[in-house]
């Protein structure tokens, strides 16, 4: 009788196993403590903005961040992302790449470059601060996007967080964890590859469909 009643059991414990995984992982970004997005009160669709990590430098054609989360979701968006861009020169062209589309959520994806640059903490968060402030003042929802990066692991702190909290936006933290610095992972030092991009979307796509609902 004990090895009837512990078999079934016993062949459901690896199932059981992966749907845990499965689920500690997608709530990658709304996990406890994490800012969570205010909803969106006006514009349509969605839009992602940033550098090289949302543009898709190293990914094959299709297997992009932003490509991956559309296709999850079933929602087209808009890839605003290009590289090279750092906090100064992406709040530069806010009005252009963003505003003028009229987005209903934008993921904000800023601050590796800032940080290869040593542009100063303070200057880094003000740019985002204003980017942020900006669209939600048009009454969009923003998921703000968090980095950590290499040797520069703690060089922002708080720092996405407390923006967040400020413009009631949601916070996807340290993206890039157990990415950045994994060669299986990697298209070169910065950038993900097909693989490095679709952890990305795992842990994004979230905090993109709580807003979707």
């Amino acid at each position: 009788m004990g090895g009837k009643a512990n078999g079934p059991f016993i062949r459901r414990g690896p199932v059981l196993v992966l749907v845990a995984l499965a689920v500690v992982a997608g709530v990658w970004s709304l996990r406890s403590g994490n800012p969570r997005a205010a909803r969106p009160t006006a514009g349509e669709g969605v839009l992602a903005f940033g550098d090289s990590l949302v543009e898709g430098v190293g990914a094959s054609e299709g297997r992009d961040v932003v490509s991956l989360l559309s296709t999850r979701v079933g929602v087209p968006i808009v890839n605003a992302g290009r590289s090279g861009d750092t906090s100064g020169s992406a709040l530069g062209r806010l009005d252009s790449a963003v505003l003028s589309r009229n987005p209903r959520i934008v993921i904000v994806v800023l601050g590796g470059n800032d940080l290869l640059r040593r542009i100063p903490r303070e200057e880094t968060f003000a740019n985002l601060d204003a980017i942020v402030g900006r669209i939600r003042g048009r009454g969009a929802a923003v998921i703000l996007v968090g980095l950590s990066v290499g040797v520069f692991v703690d060089a922002y702190g708080n720092g996405y967080e407390e923006v967040a909290r400020r413009t009631a936006s949601g916070l996807v933290p340290d993206v890039l964890a157990g990415i950045l610095g994994h060669p299986d992972l990697m298209f070169d030092q910065i950038h993900p590859n097909d693989r490095g991009y679709s952890m990305m979307a795992d842990r994004i796509e979230p905090a993109l469909r709580d807003l979707l609902r």
